[in-house]
């Protein structure tokens, strides 16, 4: 079995009894709960949750699993002329999520901005004919079910498709990345950023190490993100849950978010 982590819906490689432990929940920038590690598989998730669907803007619909599971982020899926991407992942997948996919066109490759959201990624990769995984290297040693789809890339900067770049911000986790939709938001750019910048429920953004435990990350390196975020074009932001959307004026709030967190943790 594939068993299923149910505290950070991380996937792992087949075994007969469910692991031991969760690697990624004994990380500072998760948790064990109280009551230990739990684990599940898809095939009992599918008695109790299902998918949910909503049209953001022309081009993107989020996908988020009810009732809430594990971390409880929602995916995002972009359609291109050059195909659709699927932006970080969720760990609930079933036929129906997969059928109206298919019927929007497939995926041509799947990004994600970090560990926590690899979840159930090579189950997604196989149903849609072993689209390619694009996880920054950096990262690798998270990756708790390895498969040939797979595909570490290096630097600062990954072309998926013409306008639809990921960028390499770090500070949450060393390869932690956002993706730039240079036609989102009706041409005025917009930034798909899962928990790198994380959006607040008043419409700022913050950045943390640890999110549940509350390590914050230095001003210097919320500085530095800042700077390799400020030459892109955007004017949207869309965090990693349903309500954590800037709308507008992102670049500006970016900034005001910036000079807010160093001023907090100065």
């Amino acid at each position: 079995m594939n068993f299923i982590c149910a505290t950070c819906g991380t996937q792992f490689a087949q075994t007969e009894t469910p692991p031991g432990q969760c690697a990624i929940c004994l990380d500072a920038r998760q948790y064990v709960p109280p009551a230990g590690q739990q684990w599940t598989t898809l095939e009992e998730l599918r008695s109790s949750h299902r998918n949910s669907w909503h049209l953001y803007e022309l081009g993107l619909f989020g996908i988020g699993t009810e009732p809430d599971f594990a971390i409880g982020q929602r995916a995002l899926l972009l359609q291109t002329p050059e195909g659709n991407f699927l932006w970080d992942c969720v760990a609930f997948l079933d036929d129906a999520t997969i059928a109206l996919i298919r019927s929007l066109g497939g995926l041509r490759g799947i990004a994600i901005s970090h560990p926590h959201y690899y979840t159930t990624m090579v189950e997604w990769s196989r149903a849609f004919g072993n689209a390619p995984i694009y996880l920054h290297a950096a990262d690798r040693e998270w990756v708790m079910r390895p498969a040939p789809a797979i595909q570490f890339w290096e630097g600062e900067e990954r072309e998926l498709a013409p306008g639809v770049t990921l960028q390499r911000c770090g500070g949450h986790f060393p390869g932690g990345a956002i993706l730039h939709w240079r036609d989102g938001a009706k041409g005025r750019g917009a930034l798909l950023s899962g928990d790198i910048l994380a959006v607040t429920p008043d419409r700022m953004v913050t950045f943390m190490f640890s999110y549940p435990n509350a390590i914050p990350l230095s001003e210097q390196v919320v500085a530095a993100i800042g700077q390799k975020v400020e030459r892109l074009e955007f004017d949207r932001i869309y965090g990693a849950f349903w309500e954590r959307v800037v709308p507008r004026d992102g670049r500006a709030i970016l900034r005001r978010s910036i000079a807010r967190y160093c001023q907090a943790v100065r």
